[in-house]
């Protein structure tokens, strides 16, 4: 049967195109007036067949059955419960690593929806839906279409593979303007319905040797406008259905076989599908000589420059030949490929795994790092330090180390510098507590909120170095949403006991001063742990009571001393000023020897008790930010770590190499 011609296609007919459409209708008719394309008269046989066997109404059921796998008037509908015929197997493979590679991209595609712009995922998305729609269809098909350039011969081709003149061939320019479809066997309306051929346009071959050819059962054949045509709208068909088929028969003629636009728009992109495309040189009639033969090794350079590999000795890749679909030189060739190419019923898996690959070659810069990013035990503890030093966390130890010493010289000192220090305590004018008061930098809230933001931004760009760019950012953001109120919650963590985070310890050099650096007014500093905003007093060790008793002795003694000479100098007592001034002296010098010892014995402990107290504040301190900051920025890693490892399996068992 003939093609149907460009003024009978698209959606608008005129009485020209109806006219003739009538005179190929009637040249298909037999005497009987019945079709002789083949198909439709073994339906009409088939359909008389039944009509002797059953009634009236059963020969109408049945041939409606019959009918309705390819029929063009009732594409798409069910078949009747009586039809014994096989059905049609549905793909979807259980074997393989497809089905893995798209589960995995599957849960890819999932997991990113929420860090991933809607464009980034949308090809991806695309080929999974391909794919669901394609598994879902016969498996005993393989979509095989012929596309090319403006006078490529392309439809000769199709008419010389399928033995009848079904596509159109002729001098005006474009002479396809629709895709025209052969089918060898039943069962593929599905496959045609998906790449929207209406029933006028599907064709079956004429009886013969092309149509009972065994290695061409289960072929749907697709003639395509031409890529490079003049109207928009046939350029847009053959996008879309280059993108539905199982493999495309690409055919190039001698003068535009190295056509920029062949070769930019379409074989460069789609290199990955090298396993089902072949690539014919047609015309070669028209070259003298051993021209063919150079014209054809260059058209393989070109097809390699392109990243095509070539299937040859053996490896996988394009199908390159040359032939001529006008005389039928080499058409024999081709026919034989495409029937082993379809017998092997692999085509549709091979497609869509390269549909698979570069879906993932095109997600490889938001998914593949540079090196290996992440958040070692450095980064945090460089974090810790940073919170610690806003906190003031050496600023406490060191106060509590000082009220330790503090104490222990209250109890273990001399009257004589007790009373010197209850001076100094009550902030008298000109005392060292007022001094360091006055001390005190305005800027030290902006100076610890400054540090607690710098060493957040630190540790975010650590933890996102090397991440591809939307991971990376999604760590920033987690680590500055979780930022937010962290000065706030550090200071009222250090206000919890007794130490400001306002002040960073630059008054720490000052003697009196530096004891209060980190302390707020009216408050203590931190000398253990506080609950209820009341800081603990530092523990007494054991011995305190001891070295008080021989600081009272040795003043006793000085005043036992001191009131035996007054007596001798009144009269009093008898002189001898030898034994008072000697006891005298003991006490004199026993007092500071007291306080020294204890001194040099309370060092160690108050170094323990000042370091105890800091380590407690940059323990909290650590575990503030470890919630606020660590933990989040923890949480998009492992989130990061979690779709690599799904891309990971979706490029496992990669057919291109991509």
């Amino acid at each position: 049967m003939t093609a149907v011609t460009d003024e009978d296609q698209g959606n608008g007919t005129t009485e020209t195109g109806e006219r003739k459409e009538k005179e190929k209708e009637k040249e298909a008719r037999g005497k009987d007036g019945r079709w002789d394309d083949g198909l439709i008269a073994r339906r009409a046989a088939a359909a008389d067949a039944r009509s002797g066997d059953s009634g009236t109404g059963d020969s109408r059921t049945e041939k409606s059955s019959t009918d309705s796998a390819d029929s063009p008037d009732s594409v798409g509908s069910p078949p009747d419960e009586d039809d014994v015929r096989p059905q049609v197997e549905a793909y979807g493979p259980s074997d393989g690593p497809l089905p893995t590679r798209l589960d995995a991209l599957r849960e890819l595609v999932g997991l990113s929806r929420a860090r991933l712009d809607r464009d980034t995922l949308a090809e991806a998305g695309r080929v999974l839906d391909e794919a669901a729609a394609r598994q879902r269809l016969s498996s005993r098909h393989t979509v095989v279409a012929i596309a090319g350039a403006t006078g490529s011969g392309k439809s000769t081709l199709f008419n010389a593979l399928s033995g009848a003149q079904i596509s159109d061939t002729g001098l005006r320019r474009p002479t396809t303007s629709q895709p025209i479809a052969c089918s060898w066997t039943d069962g593929a309306a599905g496959l045609l319905d998906r790449l929207a051929i209406p029933g006028r346009l599907r064709r079956r071959p004429h009886p013969g040797p092309a149509a009972f050819d065994e290695a061409l059962q289960g072929l749907v054949l697709v003639d395509l406008p031409d890529h490079d045509s003049a109207a928009t709208a046939h350029r847009d068909q053959v996008d879309r259905v280059l993108a539905l088929v199982d493999a495309v028969i690409w055919v190039v003629d001698p003068e535009k076989y190295a056509d920029a636009a062949l070769h930019e728009r379409y074989l460069r992109p789609l290199a990955g599908h090298a396993e089902v495309t072949f690539v014919v040189l047609n015309q070669i009639d028209r070259l003298p000589g051993e021209a063919a033969d150079l014209v054809l090794d260059d058209l393989r350079r070109l097809l390699d420059e392109d990243g095509m590999a070539l299937g040859e000795h053996g490896e996988p890749g394009a199908t390159v030949m040359s032939l001529s679909a006008l005389t039928g030189d080499g058409v024999p060739e081709l026919r034989e490929m495409v029937g082993r190419f379809v017998q092997d019923r692999t085509a549709a898996t091979r497609r869509l795994s390269a549909d698979v690959d570069a879906a993932a070659a095109r997600l490889r810069p938001v998914y593949v790092a540079e090196g290996r990013p992440g958040l070692g035990e450095r980064a945090r503890e460089e974090f810790t330090d940073r919170l610690a030093e806003a906190v003031g966390a050496a600023a406490a130890g060191e106060a509590a180390e000082r009220e330790w010493r503090r104490n222990a010289g209250r109890a273990c000192g001399t009257p004589w510098l007790r009373l010197w220090r209850w001076y100094e305590s009550r902030g008298l004018p000109g005392s060292l507590d007022r001094m360091g008061q006055a001390l005190a930098p305005p800027e030290e809230e902006l100076t610890a909120r400054q540090r607690v933001e710098q060493a957040v931004r630190i540790v975010a760009d650590d933890a996102a170095d090397g991440l591809p760019a939307p991971w990376a950012q999604a760590v920033r953001e987690a680590a500055f949403s979780g930022a937010k109120g962290l000065p706030e919650a550090l200071d009222e963590l250090a206000a919890a006991g007794g130490v400001s985070a306002k002040d960073p310890g630059k008054a720490a050099g000052a003697s009196a001063g530096a004891g209060r650096g980190g302390v707020k007014a009216g408050r203590n500093p931190v000398t253990g742990p506080a609950f209820g905003g009341r800081p603990a007093k530092p523990p007494r060790p054991k011995w305190w009571p001891a070295a008080v008793l021989a600081q009272v002795s040795m003043t006793l003694l000085q005043i036992f001393g001191g009131l035996w000479l007054l007596g001798q100098i009144v009269g009093i007592l008898e002189p001898g000023l030898v034994t008072p001034a000697l006891i005298m002296l003991a006490g004199v010098v026993g007092g500071p020897l007291v306080e020294w010892s204890c001194a040099a014995a309370i060092r160690g402990p108050a170094r323990r008790y000042g370091q105890d107290a800091e380590r407690r504040l940059r323990e909290a301190a650590a575990g503030c930010g470890r919630a606020r900051v660590l933990d989040p920025v923890s949480a998009e890693l492992v989130r990061y770590r979690e779709v690599r490892e799904r891309y990971a399996a979706v490029t496992e068992f990669s057919t291109t190499g991509q």
